[in-house]
């Protein structure tokens, strides 16, 4: 597998190998504050190989931006403080790390013990088949959370992250203003095509380029939301130019392509059924660098750990073959890594035989 551990450098950010976390938001941070496990859960990551460490979704400074009361803040005295011991203890083990800065929208609430306190926001306030799921956002709002994007990525430059990853996919806030369903707004926040409702995304860009000076910007992305798995927010190659381009413009660096299984091929008409996969067809329409993820490891998606399945493969050859003909450049790891801490440095060493299976249980515990 030494494809996997070649260096990678981007925008002055030097990484060991091509290895990645995923984020993985597991609501284990009491009341939007992550301590101390927290720090070790990251460290260990550290400590084990990962090249870069792309934190759970962190929640920007909005009313009701989060959808559960455990889930981190990037905002406010006491979170910061505790995301200020994590990137230390990274650090520490020669680790890079981005947070993943995120606005939950219109999603409902993650318990039904913890409900939302006030109306979720987002771009009409409508969810999927114009149901009405919260409240439209003002002009007011819009540039507010734009402000509040970009303080929380401010913060983290200033604490000494390596980079920073905005959450731009799976039916949040920020896709939630790509995708026609949830964002039918008149305004220059919406129009009829995905470089029109794109725009939001781009002026959070812009802003977050301005407070973070020369880190790497990544944006998390994806067709599919959890509203509806089938939704493609570009039906083709020249659909990504017009939604992605102007995202790489105005200061992403690197596109983090989601999707539920990286070996599927995004647009099997064109290219067949193995075709390149979602990373591969950004980077080809865009020439910039990408990251791939999705069930890596694994033998079944991330839904079906929530009906107690477990998972492992220790087939790794079709990533390989992947990365070695440069479809895309780096590949994060979620679930394995939350079962195999050391995943990185069992890959190395040939030890694919010896990683732990996946357990939907653990997604609970930190580890």
């Amino acid at each position: 597998m030494s494809v996997l551990f070649e260096p990678f450098s981007i925008r002055g950010m030097e990484l060991p190998n091509r290895v990645a976390m995923a984020p993985m938001t597991r609501v284990k941070s009491p009341g939007g504050v992550p301590g101390a496990d927290v720090a070790e859960y990251y460290r260990k990551r550290a400590q084990y190989g990962v090249g870069l460490i792309i934190s759970e979704g962190t929640v920007v400074d909005r009313p009701e931006s989060s959808n559960d009361p455990d889930i981190p803040r990037f905002h406010g005295d006491a979170a910061l403080a505790g995301w200020q011991n994590i990137i230390d203890a990274v650090h520490a083990e020669g680790g890079r790390m981005a947070p993943h800065i995120w606005h939950t929208g219109i999603v409902p609430a993650n318990r039904k013990e913890h409900p939302r306190q006030q109306d979720p926001e987002g771009p009409t306030g409508l969810g999927k088949d114009n149901k009405r799921k919260g409240a439209a956002m003002s002009e007011e709002d819009v540039a507010d959370t734009v402000a509040a994007f970009a303080k929380a990525c401010t913060a983290a430059a200033q604490m000494g992250f390596d980079c920073v990853e905005l959450h731009g996919a799976h039916g949040y806030l920020i896709d939630q203003f790509f995708w026609h369903e949830t964002n039918q707004r008149s305004d220059k926040w919406g129009g009829p095509t995905i470089a029109d409702r794109a725009s939001f995304a781009r002026e959070i860009v812009k802003e977050t380029r301005k407070g973070i000076g020369d880190l790497p910007l990544i944006l998390r992305i994806s067709q599919w939301k959890q509203q509806d798995y089938s939704v493609k927010l570009a039906p083709t190659p020249a659909d990504l130019d017009d939604w992605l381009a102007p995202l790489h413009d105005a200061g992403v660096d690197m596109f983090h392509c989601s999707q539920r299984r990286f070996w599927e091929p995004e647009f099997p008409d064109i290219d067949g059924e193995n075709g390149l996969n979602f990373a591969g067809w950004v980077k080809k329409a865009l020439g910039v660098p990408t990251i791939s993820v999705g069930s890596v490891s694994l033998d079944n998606d991330f839904f079906g750990s929530f009906g107690g399945q477990k998972s492992a493969s220790t087939d790794l050859r079709d990533l390989e073959r992947r990365m070695e003909a440069e479809e895309f450049d780096m590949i994060a790891v979620g679930r394995a890594l939350i079962a195999n801490p050391d995943w990185a440095d069992k890959v190395k060493a040939g030890h694919i035989d010896q990683l732990a299976e996946f357990d939907g249980a653990q997604l609970g515990v930190l580890n």
